[in-house]
C-alpha cells in the first residue's frame, strides 16, 4: 500500500504542482521534446496593473516578461481570447457596460507558458456638463426678515456653487441653498442667481426677485410688467412701458444706459426721434414710493436704417505720383448695404475693379491726365464719382513709404520700390550701422518712415519708433536728429506692469505697430495703441498724432467694448489683454485685435474697429463669446491684421475652444474659433466671420500648446494653378511646424477626418517634436517674386517657390544659419524684380542683421556679427523684430531704439 501511494505521488504531483503555480502566475514548466535545453521558460516582471477610465477614453494593460525568445502574447478578457491581441500591451476603449471585466495574459516561448493577474476594468460615465432641474423661485418677505433661495441641479459630482446678488458673487454663498442676511426695504427688487459647476462645464440660472415689503404694512413696489425690447427705424420714436404694484403713490424715473433721463417721471417713456448711434441703448425704469424701489430689466433699443440709394461722402481724390509708381483712389459712400462699386477710367469700366479703392499697375508719363470715376450701386440706385485726375511726372520728390507693418494690408513684408541698396553694394565693406536712435524703453513695435515730410519748416526723412515706455519719437533717419518725442502717458499714470507673464518686459506700453495716414488731419496722423495703469485700473487707448509735432489730433479713446454672449454680455477687461497685432487702417476705419497676458484667463478673443476721423468704436466682434475664457486670443507674434481689396479682413488664432458640433451653414455653433484662419466681412461698417478653417485635430494642438495663431498670415498675390484658374490665396504656420495654403475663395472651414485646404506642407518648417524645443513659427512670412520666405525657431530660413499656386516641397533654398528662439520674420527690398534681398533678425542678448540674396538664400550677403571690430553691432534683440527698408535705410528695432543701417559712404 505504502509502495502504491509513493509511485502515485511521484506520477501526478509534478503535474498538480504545474498546474497550481500556473494559476499564480507562475511558469509551467513542462518542456517540449527537442528543445534548447538551455532555454529558459517565461517569466512576468511586471503585472497588468488595474485601469480606471471614463467612457470614451482608452485603458491601457500592459505586462513585461523574461524568458528566451521569441515570446507570444495571447490576451483575455474574462477568460476568453480575444482575437488578434497579441502584443505585450493591450488597448481599449470601453463603454460603461464593460465595466469589472478582467483582462489577463499568456506568455508562451519554446519551453512553457505563464498566465498573468488578472486586471479589473472600472469604467465610470463621462462626466455629465450640469444642468438646473428646479430654478430659485422669486421670494417675498418683510424687512428684517431673511429670505432663502434654492436650486436643484444634476451632473457629475461633485458640484460647486456660487451665489450671486445682482449679478455679483456673495462671499461664502457657495452651496445649494443661500439665505440672506436680515433684510431691509433697500433690498427690494434685488435679484439673486447661481451658477452652479463642475469639471465638465457650468450653468447659470435665471434670475429670482426678492420683494421686500416694510415692516409698517406698506409694500414695496414690485414690477409685474417690464418694458420690452423695441425695433424701430432711424427717424421714429420709440416708446417704453412699465407695470408696478405696490402702496400709492408710485413715481417713476427712467434711465439710458444707466443715466438718469431728465424729465422722464410717467409709468411710459418715448424717445426723441432715433439715430443709428441710438442703436444698442438701454432704458430701465425705477419705481420707487415711501417703502422702497424696485429697477426694471433693461430694454434694448435697436435701430435700424431706412433702405437709402448711395451717396457718396468722400470723393475720389486727384492723384500725383511719379513714373514707376502706383495709384490708389478711394470712394467713401453710404447707402443701405450691400453697396457694389465699378470704377472707370476714361470713362470706360476697369475690370475687376468692384471695391472702394483701385489701385492701377504700374505707370508711365503717357498715363499723366487720365481720370478715374466709381460708380456707387445699391438696389435702391447708384451715385457717380466726381472724375479724379491721375499726373504722372517723370522723376519722384518723394521716396517710399512705410505707414504700415510689413508695407501693406497683405503683409507680404516686400518693399519693390528699393533703388539704393543692391545685391553688389550691401557687403560688410561698403553697408554697416549709420545710426543709434535711442528710447526710453524697448522697440516692440515695427519701425514706420515717412520722406520728404515737413517738420517745422525743413523737410526731412523721418522714422518713427514706439516704445513700452508709451512714448512715440521722430527722428531725421539720415542725420539721427532727435524731431520730437511725445508721451501717452495721463497725469497720475504709469505704463502697466507686467500682468504676472514674461511675453513683454520690463513694462507694457506700446507693443503692437502703428498705423500712419499720410492724408489724415492737417499733416498727416500716426495711430497708436497704448497701455496704462492708474493703481488697480487699466487702460487701453487709442491715440492720433500729428506726424509733424506729435500734438493729439483729438481725445484718446478709452477701449471697453462689450459683446453679447449666449449666457449674457461680456466686457472686455482692460486689464486681461495686450493689443499685440500690428493695427490695420482698411477704408478709414481702424481696426485692433487683443491677446491674453500668457494664457491667464479670463480672456476671449476681442477684434475692435474704430472711426479713423473720431477714435470713437465703430464694431466689434468676438471669436470665443462662449469659450468660458479659455480663448482664443489673438497672438500672431506681432503680425498684423491682413486685408484684401474687397475689404475683407484676415487673421489666425491661437489655442482655444471650438466647437466641433457645427449649425447649419457649417460654423461652430457657440461661435468659439479656436486655432483657426478667419475672413472677416466688413460690410455695413460692421464685423462678422464670413469663412474661417479650423485645424481637424484642434483640440489635439490646443491640449499640447501648439497654437496655429502664433504666426501670422500673409495674403499672396493673385496666382494662376495649373488649370488656368486665379486663386486668392493666403498662407500661415504655427507652433506644429505645417505650412498650410488656403483658399481665400472657400477657406475649408472644419472637417472631422482632415483639413480641407488648398495646400498643407506636413513638417516642413521643422515639427516641434516632443521635446518642445524644435521648429515651429513665432513670426511672420515674407514674399517676393513667386517665393515664401519663413524662419522657423531653432532652424533655418526657408524660401518655398511657387509654381501653378503650389508652393514648393522641399524648401528651394535655406540659409546656412540657424535662428534661435523666436526664429526670424524676414522682410525683403527689390528695385521691381531685380536686386532683391531678403532681411532677417537673429533674437539674442547681441542681435544679429542678416542680408540674404533672395533668389538663393545660401548666399549670405552680408551679417552685422562679422563687420571688423564690431563695428555694426547694438547690443541686445528681443522678440518678432522686422527689419524695414526704405530709401537706402534699414531700420532695426532694439531694446532701448533703433538701429539704422545704410551706405557707408
Amino acid at each position: 500500500m505504502l509502495r502504491l501511494l509513493a509511485g502515485l505521488t511521484r506520477k501526478f504531483f509534478p503535474t498538480i504542482l504545474a498546474a497550481a503555480l500556473a494559476a499564480c502566475g507562475q511558469v509551467d514548466t513542462t518542456t517540449n521534446p527537442g528543445t534548447d535545453p538551455s532555454a529558459v521558460p517565461p517569466s512576468i516582471t511586471t503585472q497588468p496593473t488595474p485601469q480606471s477610465v471614463q467612457e470614451g477614453e482608452a485603458a491601457t494593460f500592459a505586462v513585461e516578461a523574461a524568458g528566451s525568445s521569441p515570446l507570444t502574447y495571447q490576451w483575455q478578457r474574462d477568460g476568453a481570447a480575444i482575437a488578434g491581441a497579441t502584443g505585450a500591451s493591450l488597448v481599449v476603449t470601453p463603454a460603461v457596460s464593460d465595466s469589472g471585466a478582467m483582462y489577463s495574459v499568456i506568455v508562451s516561448n519554446s519551453v512553457g507558458t505563464v498566465q498573468s493577474e488578472a486586471a479589473r476594468l472600472t469604467v465610470m460615465p463621462a462626466a455629465a456638463a450640469p444642468t438646473i432641474v428646479t430654478q430659485p423661485a422669486n421670494q417675498t418677505v418683510t424687512a428684517s426678515q431673511t429670505a432663502s433661495f434654492t436650486v436643484t441641479a444634476n451632473g457629475t459630482a461633485p458640484l460647486s456653487y456660487q451665489w450671486q446678488k445682482n449679478g455679483a458673487p456673495i462671499a461664502g454663498a457657495t452651496s445649494a441653498t443661500y439665505t440672506t442676511p436680515t433684510t431691509t426695504t433697500a433690498d427690494n427688487g434685488a435679484l439673486f442667481a447661481v451658477v452652479v459647476q463642475n469639471a465638465a462645464g457650468s450653468v447659470t440660472s435665471v434670475n429670482a426677485v426678492l420683494t421686500v415689503n416694510a415692516a409698517n404694512g406698506g409694500v414695496s413696489p414690485t414690477i409685474t410688467v417690464h418694458p420690452a425690447d423695441k425695433t424701430v427705424q432711424a427717424g421714429q420714436s420709440a416708446s417704453f412701458t412699465v407695470t408696478a404694484t405696490g402702496t400709492q403713490p408710485l413715481s417713476y424715473q427712467w434711465r439710458k444706459n444707466g443715466s438718469v433721463i431728465p424729465g422722464a417721471g410717467a409709468p411710459s417713456y418715448t424717445t426723441p426721434p432715433a439715430t443709428s448711434a441710438d442703436s444698442g441703448a438701454t432704458f430701465s425704469a425705477v419705481v420707487s414710493n415711501q417703502v422702497g424701489q424696485a429697477t426694471s430689466r433693461a430694454a434694448l433699443l435697436t435701430v435700424t436704417i431706412a433702405p437709402t440709394a448711395p451717396s457718396i461722402t468722400t470723393q475720389p481724390g486727384d492723384q500725383r505720383v511719379a513714373s514707376g509708381q502706383t495709384a490708389t483712389f478711394t470712394v467713401v459712400a453710404t447707402g443701405t448695404a450691400p453697396l457694389t462699386y465699378l470704377w472707370s477710367r476714361n470713362g470706360t469700366p476697369i475690370s475687376g475693379a468692384t471695391a472702394a479703392s483701385y489701385t492701377t499697375g504700374t505707370l508711365t508719363t503717357a498715363d499723366s491726365g487720365s481720370t478715374f470715376s466709381v460708380v456707387v450701386s445699391n438696389s435702391i440706385g447708384k451715385a457717380t464719382s466726381r472724375y479724379a485726375v491721375l499726373t504722372v511726372t517723370g522723376t519722384s520728390a518723394q521716396g517710399t513709404d512705410i505707414v504700415t507693418f510689413k508695407y501693406n494690408a497683405a503683409r507680404t513684408g516686400l518693399n519693390a520700390n528699393e533703388t539704393r541698396l543692391t545685391t553688389t553694394n550691401v557687403n560688410p565693406n561698403t553697408f554697416g550701422l549709420k545710426h543709434f536712435l535711442s528710447t526710453d524703453g524697448k522697440v516692440d513695435g515695427q519701425p514706420l518712415y515717412l520722406s520728404a515730410l515737413n517738420v517745422g519748416g525743413a523737410t526731412h526723412n523721418v522714422v518713427f519708433a514706439t516704445t513700452e515706455n508709451d512714448s512715440v519719437y521722430a527722428f531725421d533717419a539720415d542725420s539721427g536728429t532727435q524731431l520730437w518725442k511725445a508721451s501717452l502717458v495721463p497725469s497720475g499714470e504709469t505704463p502697466s506692469d507686467t500682468r504676472s507673464c514674461d511675453e513683454v518686459t520690463p513694462m507694457i506700453g506700446i507693443t503692437s505697430t502703428p498705423v500712419i495716414d499720410r492724408s489724415a488731419g492737417a499733416h498727416g496722423a500716426i495711430y497708436v495703441i497704448a497701455m496704462t495703469v492708474a493703481g488697480t485700473t487699466y487702460h487701453h487707448r487709442l491715440h492720433a498724432l500729428d506726424v509733424t509735432t506729435g500734438a493729439e489730433i483729438g481725445t484718446p479713446t478709452d477701449i471697453k467694448p462689450t459683446f453679447n454672449a449666449a449666457s449674457g454680455q461680456i466686457t472686455f477687461d482692460p486689464a486681461q489683454y495686450t493689443e499685440r497685432s500690428g493695427l490695420l487702417l482698411l477704408n478709414h476705419t481702424i481696426y485692433t485685435a487683443w491677446t491674453s497676458h500668457c494664457d491667464h484667463q479670463f480672456y476671449t478673443g476681442w477684434i475692435v474697429a474704430f472711426s479713423q476721423s473720431t477714435l470713437q468704436q465703430s464694431a466689434v466682434l468676438n471669436v470665443a463669446p462662449n469659450s468660458g475664457g479659455v480663448g482664443p486670443a489673438i497672438w500672431m507674434s506681432g503680425g498684423g491684421l491682413a486685408a484684401d481689396s474687397s475689404g475683407y479682413v484676415y487673421l489666425i488664432t491661437a489655442n482655444g475652444a471650438f466647437e466641433t458640433t457645427l449649425d447649419s451653414n457649417g460654423f461652430p455653433n457657440m461661435q468659439d474659433y479656436g486655432n483657426s484662419f478667419l475672413k472677416l466681412s466688413t460690410a455695413g461698417g460692421g464685423l462678422s466671420v464670413s469663412d474661417y478653417f479650423t485645424l481637424f485635430n484642434t483640440a489635439d494642438e490646443t491640449s499640447q500648446d501648439w497654437d496655429l495663431g502664433s504666426g501670422g498670415i500673409m495674403l499672396l498675390p493673385d496666382l494662376t494653378d495649373s488649370g488656368g484658374t486665379v486663386r486668392h490665396l493666403a498662407v500661415g504656420a504655427g507652433k506644429d511646424g505645417n505650412l498650410y495654403v488656403v483658399n481665400r475663395d472657400s477657406m475649408g472651414r472644419y472637417n472631422a477626418a482632415s483639413n480641407n485646404i488648398w495646400q498643407q506642407l506636413t513638417g516642413a518648417l521643422g515639427n516641434i517634436g516632443s521635446s518642445g524645443n524644435q521648429g515651429g513659427i513665432w513670426g511672420t512670412p515674407a514674399y517676393f517674386n513667386g517665393h515664401v520666405y519663413y524662419g522657423p525657431r531653432n532652424d533655418f530660413l526657408r524660401s518655398f517657390t511657387i509654381s501653378s499656386a503650389k508652393l514648393s516641397t522641399p524648401a528651394s533654398s535655406a540659409s546656412t544659419n540657424g535662428f534661435l528662439y523666436p526664429g526670424t520674420s524676414p522682410s525683403v527690398s527689390a528695385n521691381g524684380t531685380s536686386q532683391a534681398i531678403v532681411w532677417a533678425h537673429q533674437n539674442g542678448s547681441t542681435a544679429t542683421l542678416h542680408a540674404y540674396d533672395a533668389n538663393n538664400l545660401a548666399t549670405e550677403l552680408y551679417s552685422s556679427a562679422t563687420a571688423p571690430n564690431g563695428r555694426d553691432q547694438y547690443g541686445a534683440g528681443n522678440k518678432f523684430i522686422v527689419p524695414v527698408v526704405a530709401d537706402g535705410h534699414v531700420f532695426v528695432g532694439a531694446t532701448n531704439g533703433v538701429a539704422v543701417y545704410g551706405l557707408l559712404n
